[in-house]
Formats: structure tokens, C-alpha cells, sequence
């Protein structure tokens, strides 16, 4: 979730506290914590997470756009029922459009422009993945840098538009999306070390787009749909409901 940079200066961090609140958020609905068919309010997400009701509104709004939560009510929204395998076959469907996209572009060749914006997304992303420990800053950064990287991909600068259209459309199913990230804030090394394997997978990507390897680019990108559906077994971390 980036900051909206039309947005007045004392708006933006709520923007960022925002990006915190909606991983935090996520992964409680992907415990269980909240229940399919749950009334959420404001005021009690907020001071069940410890902030102000600012990033907790701003947070409904995303995982309403997600198909985590619907709205009910005044201020209100309501858990979305969803089960193990809508979440699988969710992801399904994104890998295979991402790899598509992939697929094309490395085909095409990349052009500057869009070489130095992932090289930028890595540059970021060796940043955040190098900390000592994962923080709410570096969640927030992470969030940013994943959207960007994969919107440059999937469609934002020359691909199909029927592609980036087709996953609009999947990223409106729970943990869809590709920024569709959980944080367990009491596993916080191993929430570090799932990150860490996603950037050795976006700097993998980009060497196979560079070397127009396209064959290989749309499976590993096809693999890279799976970082917080499965991988998080790998290091310990409870991660949505999988099969």
C-alpha cells in the first residue's frame, strides 16, 4: 500500500501504519481468529491491534477489494466465507497468469525503462530482506516494492492488457493477490526469512527475463504464486488456510 502522494503530509503515515494493519489483519482471518460471517467495527479492530481507527478503516477497504471482507453496515464489514480450496485455486489461477505475462514479456525483451524499475524493486527489496529484524516499516516497504514489481510484470508498461485485466479480476478472491502478504508479529525471523526467499525468487525472475529464458521465467513465476500459501510451513510461520 503506497502512500497517495496527493494525500496532505500528516495523511501518509496512517497510509503506511495501513499496510501493517491490513498484513496483521489478514493473518488473523487466515487463523481463524475472525470467523466467516464475523462483524468487524472500527473501533474494536483498533484497539484490538493497537492503533487508531485511521490505518484499520483504510485497511477494510483493502481486504473488502481483496474478497476478504465485505461491507455491512455503517462502518461496519463482515468476514467472507472462503474455503481451503477457493485460496488454492485462487493462487492457481494468478501463477498461471503471471507466468503467461512473464512468458510474453521475456519473449518481447525488456526495455530500460522497465529494467531499471525492477532493478529498483530489487535494490528495495535487498533492504528490506537485509534488516536485523523485520519492523512495521519494513512490512510496509515490502508491500510497496511487491506491487510495483509485480504490476511491472503483469501488464502496468506494454504487456497484454487482457492479462493484467484477467488478474484484477482473480486478486478480488481471498489471498489472491500478490501483496496479499501475512505477518505473524510473534515470528517475526521466520516472517524475515519468508521474505528473504521471495526476493531470491523476484531476483531469479529478473535474470531469466534478461536472458529471454521464457520458458523458464513463466515457471518460476508460476512457483512464486506459492511464497505465503506454502512456503510459510518451511519456516514455521501460520500462513492461510491451504490444502
Amino acid at each position: 500500500m503506497d502512500p497517495d502522494p496527493s494525500l496532505p503530509a500528516p495523511a501518509r503515515p496512517a497510509v503506511r501504519e495501513a499496510a501493517g494493519t491490513v498484513a496483521r489483519l489478514r493473518q488473523w482471518i487466515a487463523e481463524g481468529r475472525y470467523a466467516a460471517g464475523e462483524r468487524l467495527g472500527e473501533e474494536a479492530v483498533a484497539a484490538a491491534l493497537g492503533v487508531s481507527r485511521t490505518p484499520v478503516r483504510l485497511a477494510f477497504r483493502t481486504l473488502a477489494q481483496e474478497g476478504l471482507l465485505r461491507p455491512a453496515g455503517k462502518r461496519g464489514h463482515v468476514v467472507r466465507e472462503f474455503s481451503a480450496e477457493d485460496v488454492r485455486v485462487a493462487v492457481d489461477v494468478r501463477g498461471a497468469l503471471e507466468g503467461l505475462a512473464a512468458r510474453r514479456l521475456a519473449e518481447r525483451g525488456l526495455g530500460e525503462p522497465l529494467r531499471r524499475t525492477l532493478h529498483e524493486c530489487l535494490a528495495a527489496g535487498d533492504r528490506v530482506v537485509s534488516a536485523a529484524q523485520l519492523c512495521e516499516q519494513g512490512i510496509a516497504e515490502w508491500s510497496r516494492l511487491n506491487a510495483r514489481f509485480h504490476g511491472a510484470i503483469v501488464g502496468l508498461d506494454g504487456a497484454s492488457s487482457v492479462i493484467a485485466d484477467a488478474i484484477a479480476r482473480n486478486n478480488h478472491l481471498p489471498f489472491a493477490s500478490a501483496d496479499s502478504i501475512t505477518v505473524q508479529k510473534s515470528q517475526l525471523d521466520a516472517e524475515l526469512k519468508k521474505l528473504q526467499m521471495a526476493q531470491m525468487q523476484h531476483r531469479l525472475v529478473v535474470e531469466a527475463l534478461e536472458q529471454r529464458e521464457s520458458a523458464r521465467v513463466e515457471a518460476l513465476m508460476r512457483e512464486h504464486a506459492y511464497i505465503g500459501l506454502r512456503y510459510a510451513r518451511l519456516f514455521a510461520v501460520a500462513g492461510p488456510a491451504a490444502p
